[in-house]
């Protein structure tokens, strides 16, 4: 059965639906969602270059597909806001234009989105099927804020000249705040009032509903309200966009185009698109999993997600991710397993076989409300402040990364690249000098730092310091300096103890100045002990020698065997009990110590 759970999830909760209760309830809640996703994916399509309906083809394949073989029971897959416009921005410059705004490029856009579908989904199945899940770790969560937050801010001012009736100008490599933010600025006085209030109007019911009717669908009330309205009024007529006769029936099938050029070119979007949509997953799924006491697999995730966007890459889909909203709406809605994303996926392919010309009097600004009601819900700047307080260093990468993807805009890609990157450096400048700490016995008989304790008493034959950092290549080199600056200045000190409790990690680079260092030193007559390292430490010592050439009798499991194990050799040699201030409770003399160790031998 074990076996079978890992190739088929899905046959981890399919057994439950024979409850009346589980069935029933992922059945309302599917549809609930599917009432959300219907007006929301035409948004989105819009939002990635594409006619509105192609959302809808983004939404029963991906959709199913991703919860069946996913991990998470209430995620809810289907297209989102960012990769939405990371679509955009990555296929827009190779063609020249979009196919939601120059329908004579569909031909070349629309299977460019299909091939950059199917590179999504292989990326995401090749990390799920080798777990290597944890590669999304090197987006750390203050970039990921800072790109979340400038990236909705991209997002909705992208949908002001819908929500004011007038054109975008400039083109996709044109700046998007200085050209064509500010370009449709300039144009306010051109606004296209029908359109304003068909935009506001929905702004203003999706807000009222949220705010004293959450239980109901606002986002499908307003479009069914406004799409009523424009019917009744003429709005097309009045010049009013409007979304138009959209094709009966489900897609046709077809193989994704294929060719190295594409490759090269959609390579790093595909990248960055699998693994910030797969963070926006795999974040929403852990959340609700700690409400639900589910277990969630990153890499399950990824096979399922992976498989989705492969499978919709067939349907003449755009890459999809997991919704935060419609997540929250399916859980609220009290979906117990994926079989209500199946019932959900249902719904959108009978709204394409029957009702798709109930949307033709959809007016554009509606759909721009939606997506600017939605993402404006992702803007927390307290999120990043929050960074800061924690970490300068991690508030410095928050707010970096939204400087730049504000500034790379549209291409979003380019920001949370330059954000990781630089979470990544000041990751390793932090890590080159970890904090070291030199060491006397306090009051209570802990070993405290003498540098915050000034009063300690200390031995100038042992010199004892802790090392709060791992022993690898970028930071050796500060753990040499240290152990030789100690020696320099307490040239009567016979041992320096490394209380090592803190290294978790010993690369050939440490392992390499560790084996120099013990040579150096002893010929000084100084010799180095070592407590309190981990197993993995020890093993990789014992792989490369080193603990020869330490000496198995230098390695302690604690600080306090260590520094016994240092004043019995201190007195030993000396023939007399000696002042062991780093030891107080060592009062053994040394003919005592002579015998119990010829009793143990």
């Amino acid at each position: 059965m074990e076996v079978w759970r890992k190739f088929l999830p899905f046959t981890g909760w399919v057994g439950e639906l024979k409850s009346a209760d589980v069935l029933r309830a992922d059945i309302i809640a599917g549809i609930t969602v599917a009432l959300v996703l219907i007006p929301q994916s035409m948004a989105y399509a819009q939002l990635a270059g594409l006619p509105a309906y192609f959302g809808l083809y983004i939404s029963f394949l991906p959709v199913m597909i991703a919860a069946l073989w996913g991990s998470s029971r209430q995620l809810a897959t289907g297209p989102v806001a960012v990769v939405s416009l990371m679509t955009a921005t990555a296929l827009a410059p190779i063609v020249g234009g979009t196919a939601q705004s120059n329908p004579e490029l569909a031909s070349q856009y629309i299977p460019l989105a299909m091939f950059l579908a199917l590179l999504v989904g292989l990326f995401q199945l090749f990390l799920g099927v080798f777990r290597l899940g944890i590669v999304v770790n090197f987006l750390s969560h203050p970039v990921i804020v800072g790109f979340t937050n400038a990236a909705a801010l991209v997002i909705g001012l992208s949908q002001l000249s819908k929500i004011f009736g007038v054109s975008m100008p400039g083109g996709p490599g044109d700046h998007f705040l200085t050209v064509r933010i500010w370009g449709v600025l300039e144009q306010l006085a051109s606004t296209h009032m029908p359109t304003l209030i068909m935009g506001v109007a929905a702004f203003a019911m999706m807000w009222l509903m949220k705010a004293y009717l959450p239980r109901l669908p606002g986002v499908l009330v307003a479009v069914v309200v406004t799409t009523v309205v424009s019917f009744l009024i003429g709005f097309e007529a009045m010049d009013g966009k409007v979304v138009g006769a959209i094709p009966q029936g489900l897609p046709e099938l077809q193989t994704p185009v294929f060719s190295m050029a594409l490759l090269v070119q959609l390579l790093p979007a595909a990248i960055v698109i699998s693994l910030v949509g797969f963070m926006e997953a795999i974040s929403i799924a852990k959340a609700m999993a700690a409400r639900t006491k589910d277990r969630i697999d990153p890499n399950q995730e990824l096979i399922g997600q992976g498989l989705g966007n492969i499978a919709g890459s067939f349907t003449q889909a755009y890459p999809a991710s997991g919704s935060f909203s419609r997540s929250a709406v399916n859980l609220n809605a009290g979906a117990k397993t994926g079989f209500s994303s199946v019932v959900t996926a249902i719904v959108v392919v009978i709204t394409l076989l029957f009702l798709t010309p109930l949307l033709y009097h959809l007016p554009q600004a509606v759909l721009a409300a939606v997506i600017m009601m939605a993402v404006f819900g992702l803007i927390n700047i307290k999120a990043i402040k929050h960074a800061w307080q924690a970490n300068r260093n991690d508030g410095i990468a928050s707010i970096v990364t939204f400087v730049a993807t504000l500034g790379f805009a549209p291409h979003l890609d380019k920001g949370i690249i330059i954000g990781a990157g630089l979470a990544i450096g000041l990751y390793l400048y932090r890590t080159m000098k970890p904090r070291i700490a030199f060491l006397g016995r306090y009051k209570d008989g802990t070993l405290r730092d003498i540098r915050v304790h000034t009063d300690l008493p200390v031995d100038e034959k042992v010199v004892a310091m802790r090392f709060d950092g791992s022993l690898y290549f970028a930071n050796v080199a500060h753990f040499e300096e240290a152990i030789l600056e100690a020696v320099a200045e307490n040239r009567d000190a016979k041992f320096i103890l490394v209380v090592g409790d803190g290294i978790n990690q010993l690369d050939a680079s440490g392992e390499e100045v560790l084996h120099h260092l013990v040579a150096r030193l002893q010929e000084n007559n100084v010799t180095l002990v070592f407590s309190g390292l981990k197993r993995q430490i020890l093993q990789i010592m014992r792989r490369t020698n080193l603990m020869e050439h330490v000496g198995e009798e230098n390695v302690h499991p604690t600080a306090d065997l260590a520094l016994e194990s240092i004043y019995q050799r201190i007195e030993t040699d000396a023939g007399e009990q000696l002042y062991c201030p780093l030891y107080p409770g060592f009062v053994k003399p040394v003919k005592q110590q002579v015998e119990a160790s010829s009793i143990e031998k």
